[in-house]
C-alpha cells in the first residue's frame, strides 16, 4: 500500500509540475503577441531585424568545446603507435562484449547507480578495458622499489589537470606511456601509472573509482601542513626519583607563609586563565579562517587514487594512497567519500556495500561476493568457504555441473595493450616538469628543482610563513646537492637572523655545521667539526666578540674544553688587519678528562692562566669517595727584577689546598719546576688560541670564496657534463676517425701510379695492360726483397754490436765494476730481445711474401680494367 501511495504522489507532482509548465509558456506568447497588435510597421521592422540578426550569427563560426586532451602533437604522433593502441585483438573484443553484458546487469540491478567505468576510449579513440590499461612494471631504479618513493615520483613528474566534468569519470584513459611523454594527467592517469609500478614492485595495488573531497580532487593542500614542516616527537624520560639516604640531613625548617604562597597561587592562575582564554579565543579566530567553504558537491565529486591490500611486501595494514599529493591515509580518513568499483590487471570489482559513512566501515575483502561484486570468474581473490550444511545439499553431480558451468563461464584477462613503460636516466634526474615544481602549503612553500639546474645546486626550498596569506616570512630552508664545498642544508631564520650551514663530510676544514649571523669576523657564532677527521680532535668551536669556546675529545693530552677571554684591541694609527693586530688574551680556561695513568692528587681537571693578574690557577680532579679536590695557585713572576738579579722561589709564590696533607708534601724544587712546566703550557695555550683565531678567519675567507663560486661536483661518468671527459672523449673520437682514415689511405687504389704514367684520357690497349701488370709485380717484387734485406741488415748490425760488446767484456772483465757489470747485463738483455724480434719478423716475412706476391697477381688478373686484356692474353 505504501509503494502506490508512493507512485500517487509522484504522479500528482509530475501533473503540478507540467501544468507550470503549460503556465509558463502561455505567458510567453501573450508576451509575444502583444507588440503585434499595436502596429503593423513595428512586427516588420522586427522580423527585418530578425532576419539580419539571424544572418550574423550563422556567420559567426563558434569554436567545439575544448576536451582538455593531453596529448601533444609535437611530441607525440598517433599514426605511429603500436597497433595495440590502434585496434583491438578478438580477446580483447570478446572482453569488451563481456563487460557491455556486466553493464546492463548492473544497471538493471542497480538504476539508481551510476554507470560503470569499464572502457573509455585511450589516445586513439579505441575503446580498451580498464585492467588492460595497466601495464605492471618493475623500474631499474632502486629508489622506486618501495612505495613512498614511488608515489614521490610520480606526484613530482607529473603535472595534474582536473576532469573536465568533476561529477563523472573521464572519458579518455590514456596509456602509462602517452602520460610519461607529455608528463601530465588527470587523477585516472596518475592511479593509473602509479598503480602499474607498485604492481610491478610486487605491491597488491589497485586503481580506485570512487568520490572525494573537494581539497583531494583539486590537490589543494593549503589547509594542509608540509610534512617537512613536521618535527618528530621526543620522548622525554622521566627523571627517577633518588632513593632517600638512610643518614641524610634533614633540609631547614619552612618558615614561608602558606597564605602568601596560596595568594601568590592564585594570581598567577588568574593570569594563566586569561592567557589561556585569549589563545584559545585567538586558535579560534584561526580555525574560522582556514575553516574551507562548504562545498555545494560535496559526496559527487569523482576521484581516483590507489588502494594497497596489507599481505605482500609486508604491507601490515591497507591504506589509501593520493597518486596527486604522494600522501598515504587510512582507509578511514575523511577526505575518501565512497567506493564505486576498483579493479587491478586481473580483474574488476565493484562496491556492493553502503558508503554513508564515507570509506569507514567498508570491508576490503574482495573475495566476499556479497561486499565486492567481480566481473571475471578468473580471479586471484579466494572466495568464501560455503557452511557444512551447504556441502551436504549438493551432490557430487551438482558439484560436477557447477564445477563444469565455472570452467565455461572462467574468462582471462587479455594482456596489456600498453607497451613497455621506461623512464630514461635523464628523466628520472629532472622529474619535475621542465626541471621544477612549486607546492603550496598551509603557511608554506615548497619549491623543487631538478639537479644542476641551478647555478648553485639548490634542489629544495622550504618557505614558512606567519599568516595564512603568506606574507611575512619566518624561516627559510634550502637543500643542496653536487657542492664541490659539501654544503648540504642552509637554514635562514628570518626572525633572528640566524643562519645555519649543514655540511656533508668532506669539506677542507672537517666543517659540519656553521651557525651565523653574519660572515664578519669576531661575532657571534658556531662552528662544529666531524672530530674524527681533525687530527686535533676539536669538536665544537663557540665565537663571540670577546670569548672564545672550544670542545675536544679524543686528544693524548686529554684536552677536553678551552675558553678564552678576549679584552678590547689596543688602537693603532694605522688600520691593519685582524691577523696583524690580535685581540689581547686576558685568561685562558682549560679543562682535562680524568687520566687513569696518574693518581687524582696529580691529574690536573682545570687550569686557569689569568695572564693580566700573572696567576695561574689548578684544580685537580677529586678521589673516589672524596667530596673536595686539592687546588694549587701560582703567582707568575718574571725570572729576574727590574736590577737584572734572578728571583728565587719562594713559598708565598704558590698556594695550594692538600686533601691529604699528611700523605705527602710538595718541596719548593717541585713547585718551581710546576711553574716552569706551566709556563711554557701558558705560551703554548696562547700560541694554540692565536692559531684557532687564525684559523676563523681562514675558514670565513673559504665560505665566502665558495659561496661567490657555488662550484659544483660533476661525476667522471656523466658525460654530458663533464668537460674532462667530454675532452677525453672527443679526443678518443679524434684519433679513431684518424686510423679509420689512415686506413682508407691504405686501401687506395694499387695501380694509381703506374696509369698515372699514361696520357689522360687515353684508352687502354692490350700491351699496356700487361706492361702495367707486369711493372706492377716487379714494383711490388722489389719491395719485398727491400724489405727482407732492411730486417736482415738491422738484424746482422744488431748482431755485430753484440758481439763487439762480448769482446769488450772478454778484454776488460777483471778491471769491471759491479755497476758496469750490471750495465753489461742490461744491454746484452736488451740486444738479444731485439735479435730475436728481428729475426722472428725476418721468418714471418719469408713465409709471407710468396703469398703476399700470389695475393696481388690473383687481384690484377680480377682487376675490371685489366680483366679484358689479361684473360685474352693468357
Amino acid at each position: 500500500m505504501e509503494v502506490l501511495k508512493e507512485k500517487v504522489e509522484e504522479e500528482e507532482a509530475a501533473e503540478r509540475e507540467e501544468a507550470a509548465e503549460r503556465a509558463e509558456r502561455a505567458e510567453k506568447m501573450e508576451r509575444i503577441t502583444k507588440p503585434a497588435e499595436v502596429s503593423r510597421e513595428e512586427t516588420i521592422l522586427t522580423r527585418d531585424e530578425l532576419q539580419d540578426l539571424e544572418k550574423r550569427l550563422a556567420a559567426i563560426e563558434v569554436p567545439a568545446p575544448d576536451d582538455c586532451s593531453i596529448i601533444n602533437k609535437a611530441l607525440i604522433d598517433v599514426t605511429k603507435l603500436p597497433p595495440s593502441y590502434t585496434t583491438n585483438s578478438p580477446k580483447e573484443e570478446h572482453l569488451l562484449q563481456v563487460a557491455d553484458n556486466f553493464s546492463r546487469q548492473y544497471s538493471h540491478l542497480c538504476p539508481d547507480r551510476v554507470p560503470l567505468f569499464l572502457h573509455p576510449l585511450n589516445e586513439c579513440n579505441i575503446p580498451k578495458f580498464v585492467s588492460t590499461t595497466l601495464r605492471p612494471t618493475l623500474m631499474p631504479y632502486p629508489e622506486l622499489y618501495n612505495w613512498d618513493t614511488c608515489a614521490q615520483f610520480v606526484s613530482d613528474f607529473l603535472t595534474m589537470t582536473p576532469l573536465l566534468d568533476p561529477l563523472k569519470p573521464p572519458t579518455h584513459l590514456y596509456s602509462s606511456t602517452t602520460v610519461l611523454k607529455c608528463q601530465k594527467g588527470n587523477c585516472f592517469d596518475f592511479s593509473t601509472l602509479l598503480c602499474s609500478m607498485l604492481i610491478g614492485s610486487g605491491y597488491d595495488a589497485y586503481c580506485v573509482n570512487g568520490y572525494g573531497s573537494l581539497d583531494l580532487c583539486l590537490m589543494d593542500l593549503t589547509r594542509e601542513v608540509c610534512p617537512l614542516t613536521l618535527k618528530a616527537k621526543e620522548t622525554v624520560k622521566k627523571k627517577e626519583k633518588a632513593t632517600p639516604k638512610k643518614y641524610a640531613i634533614k633540609p631547614p625548617r619552612d618558615l614561608t607563609s602558606r597564605f602568601e604562597l596560596e595568594q601568590e597561587d592564585k594570581r598567577l592562575q588568574e593570569i594563566k586563565d586569561l592567557e589561556e582564554k585569549r589563545l584559545r579565543e585567538e586558535e579560534e579566530r584561526l580555525l574560522e579562517e582556514e575553516k574551507a567553504k562548504p562545498d555545494p558537491l560535496h559526496g559527487l565529486r569523482v576521484h581516483s587514487w590507489v588502494l594497497v591490500l596489507s599481505g605482500k611486501r609486508e604491507v601490515p595494514e591497507s591504506f589509501f594512497i593520493d597518486p596527486l599529493t604522494a600522501r598515504s591515509y587510512s582507509t578511514k580518513d575523511d577526505h575518501f567519500l565512497g567506493i564505486e568499483s576498483l579493479w587491478n590487471h586481473k580483474n574488476y570489482w565493484i562496491n556492493m556495500q553502503d558508503c554513508w559513512n564515507c570509506c569507514k566501515d567498508l570491508v576490503f575483502d574482495l573475495g566476499d561476493p556479497v561486499r565486492w561484486e567481480y566481473m571475471l570468474l578468473g580471479t586471484d581473490k579466494p572466495h568464501l568457504s560455503l557452511t557444512e550444511e551447504d556441502d551436504e545439499g549438493l551432490d557430487d553431480d551438482d558439484i560436477d555441473d557447477l564445477g563444469k558451468e565455472e570452467e565455461d563461464k572462467s574468462f582471462d584477462m587479455p594482456p596489456s595493450w600498453v607497451s613497455q613503460i621506461e623512464i630514461t636516466p635523464e628523466e628520472f634526474e629532472t622529474r619535475c616538469p621542465n626541471g621544477k615544481k612549486v607546492i603550496q602549503y598551509k603557511r608554506a612553500q615548497l619549491e623543487k628543482w631538478a639537479p644542476y639546474l641551478n647555478n648553485n645546486g639548490l634542489v629544495c626550498r622550504l618557505t614558512t610563513y606567519e599568516d595564512l596569506q603568506c606574507t611575512k616570512v619566518l624561516e627559510i630552508k634550502e637543500w643542496y646537492q653536487n657542492r664541490e664545498d659539501t654544503l648540504e642544508l642552509k637554514h635562514i631564520n628570518k626572525t633572528t637572523g640566524l643562519i645555519v650551514d649543514y655540511f656533508k663530510p668532506g669539506h677542507p676544514q672537517a666543517l659540519r655545521v656553521h651557525s651565523y649571523k653574519s660572515m664578519l669576523p669576531e661575532m657571534d657564532r658556531i662552528m662544529e667539526f666531524y672530530e674524527m677527521i681533525r687530527v686535533d680532535g676539536l669538536i665544537k668551536r663557540e665565537e663571540t666578540p670577546m670569548t672564545m669556546t672550544e670542545c675536544y675529545q679524543g686528544r693524548s693530552d686529554f684536552l677536553s674544553y678551552r675558553h678564552i677571554n678576549f679584552g678590547p684591541r689596543i688602537k693603532k694609527l694605522t688600520q691593519n688587519s685582524a691577523e696583524s693586530n690580535p685581540r689581547p688574551m686576558v685568561k685562558i680556561t682549560e679543562r682535562f678528562f680524568r687520566n687513569p695513568a696518574k693518581p687524582a692528587d696529580e691529574d690536573v681537571a682545570e687550569r686557569v692562566f689569568l695572564i693580566l693578574e700573572e696567576r695561574i690557577q689548578l684544580r685537580y680532579h677529586c678521589r673516589d669517595d672524596y667530596i673536595t679536590a686539592s687546588k694549587r695557585e701560582f703567582l707568575r713572576r718574571t725570572e729576574v727584577d727590574s736590577k737584572g738579579n734572578k728571583i728565587i722561589m719562594t713559598p708565598d709564590m704558590c698556594i695550594s689546598f692538600e686533601v691529604e696533607p699528611m700523605e705527602h708534601t710538595k718541596k719548593l724544587l717541585y713547585q718551581y719546576e710546576t711553574m716552569i712546566h706551566l709556563k711554557n703550557e701558558e705560551k703554548l695555550s696562547r700560541h694554540q688560541a692565536w692559531e684557532s683565531e687564525l684559523e676563523v678567519l681562514e675558514i670565513l675567507k673559504l665560505r665566502e670564496e665558495e659561496e661567490e663560486a657555488h662550484t659544483l661536483t660533476i661525476s667522471i661518468y656523466d658525460t654530458k657534463r663533464n668537460e674532462k671527459s667530454k675532452e677525453y672523449r672527443e679526443a678518443m673520437e679524434r684519433v679513431l676517425h684518424e686510423e679509420h682514415l689512415r686506413q682508407v689511405e691504405a686501401q687506395l687504389d694499387y695501380l694509381a701510379p703506374f696509369l698515372a704514367q699514361l696520357p689522360p684520357g687515353e684508352k687502354l690497349t692490350r700491351w699496356q695492360a700487361v706492361r702495367l701488370k707486369d711493372e706492377c709485380l716487379s714494383d711490388f717484387k722489389q719491395r719485398l726483397i727491400d724489405k727482407a734485406n732492411l730486417i736482415q741488415a738491422r738484424f746482422e748490425k744488431e748482431t755485430q754490436e753484440l758481439q763487439k760488446k762480448q769482446q769488450w767484456y772478454q778484454e776488460n772483465q777483471v778491471t769491471l765494476t759491479p755497476e758496469d757489470e750490471d750495465l753489461y747485463l742490461s744491454y746484452c738483455s736488451q740486444a738479444m730481445f731485439r735479435i730475436r724480434i728481428l729475426e722472428q719478423r725476418l721468418n714471418r716475412h719469408k713465409e709471407l711474401a710468396p703469398l703476399k706476391y700470389l695475393a696481388l697477381e690473383e687481384k690484377l688478373y680480377k682487376d675490371p680494367r685489366l680483366v679484358d686484356f689479361v684473360k685474352v692474353f693468357v
